[in-house]
């Protein structure tokens, strides 16, 4: 059996493998275009000759209701918030009427007289 000879990138063909990965394409497709035997590879050349390594960013790939789906949360999640807020300001400006109704009244406004003791 014969042993294929070691094969040598230059690091310009390193360098442009990298540039091709970082604009977007799969190891896969480089080793296929390439013909660069191990993923391995190119991962090492990605961390020598990368900007930043493995690419940080997640891509997601959604279909078109996964993103009408994804849009309609995201306005909903916004809408609970505004609720939110609606209420924290309320509860906030009945607990102040609250307080300077007992300071005006002088009694005990927020004494809970539902309970027997």
């Amino acid at each position: 059996m014969k042993k294929e000879p070691i094969k040598r990138y230059s690091q310009a063909f390193k360098q442009q493998v990298v540039r091709e990965y970082e604009t977007g394409a799969s190891i896969y497709r480089l080793q296929q275009r390439y013909g660069i035997g191990a993923h391995n590879t190119v991962k090492r050349w990605i961390e020598q000759y990368g900007r930043s390594g493995f690419r940080a960013e997640v891509v997601h790939i959604q279909t078109v209701e996964d993103q009408i789906e994804f849009q309609a949360m995201k306005q909903r999640i916004a809408e609970l918030e505004s609720a939110l807020a609606q209420s924290v300001l309320e509860n906030r400006m009945l607990a102040a009427t609250i307080e300077v109704a007992s300071q005006s009244l002088g009694l005990d406004l927020k004494k809970n007289f539902g309970k027997k003791s």
